[in-house]
């Protein structure tokens, strides 16, 4: 057995115990997601003051209700639409209180080109989760590209942890749009097979359907 898999088998075990105990403590699983959110905030409050170190540890302590909540609701069997949608929105939210207070110390400590990129990678983070929902409207799915919400949360995580936010977040800026241009051509791509796939299911009419030549359009 390899380390890593020691330390997955580990690390499940005791997610697996939080889940238990979470499902006997009858917590609804929408507190977990928006404990999740609060989480958040704090982290960003201390990436504003600069505390980065601090900041990454709260966002490890936030990504565990992140872990927890999808598993409690279907351990409780309290599984709903809306849980979906609410854990979603709120996901939103908390990627954008992390940014935004990466914002507030750029701005503080006087960093405009900072302060633009970070704005690009908010920009960037919005539009790979707008693409898809959008994308799902024509075609059943649309999980492609690299850098989803995990990545670019476990970036953040490194570049707080090991004070290296400015160079993560090139990566974030780069890799995320890119990830929104991948699942624009991915859709182009399958909404096109998908309309040939009707049109070909289309029968031919017979030619006495046809509309006569004096009452066809040019």
């Amino acid at each position: 057995m390899t380390y890593t898999r020691a330390i997955g088998i580990v690390f499940g075990a005791a997610i697996d115990r939080i889940v238990r105990w979470l499902a006997l403590s009858h917590i609804h699983p929408n507190v977990l997601t928006f404990l999740g959110l609060v989480i958040n905030i704090w982290a960003a409050w201390l990436f504003a003051r600069g505390k980065f170190f601090q900041a990454g540890l709260v966002v490890i302590g936030a990504g565990l209700f992140d872990m927890v909540d999808g598993r409690v609701a279907r351990a409780t069997d309290r599984v709903t639409r809306f849980g979906g949608f609410f854990d979603s929105v709120l996901d939103r939210y908390s990627d954008l209180a992390l940014l935004f207070g990466l914002l507030v110390y750029y701005a503080g400590i006087n960093r405009p080109f900072y302060i633009v990129l970070t704005a690009i990678v908010m920009t960037g983070s919005v539009m790979i989760s707008y693409t898809r929902a959008r994308a799902e409207n024509s075609i059943p799915k649309c999980k492609v590209g690299f850098l989803e919400r995990p990545e670019r949360v476990v970036l953040i995580i490194i570049g707080a942890l090991f004070d290296r936010m400015a160079p993560v977040l090139w990566v974030i800026a780069v890799l995320s749009n890119l990830t929104v241009v991948h699942r624009m051509i991915y859709t182009y791509q399958e909404a096109k097979r998908l309309e040939d796939a009707q049109l070909r299911a289309v029968p031919n009419l017979p030619e006495s359907h046809e509309p006569s030549p004096s009452r066809r359009y040019e």
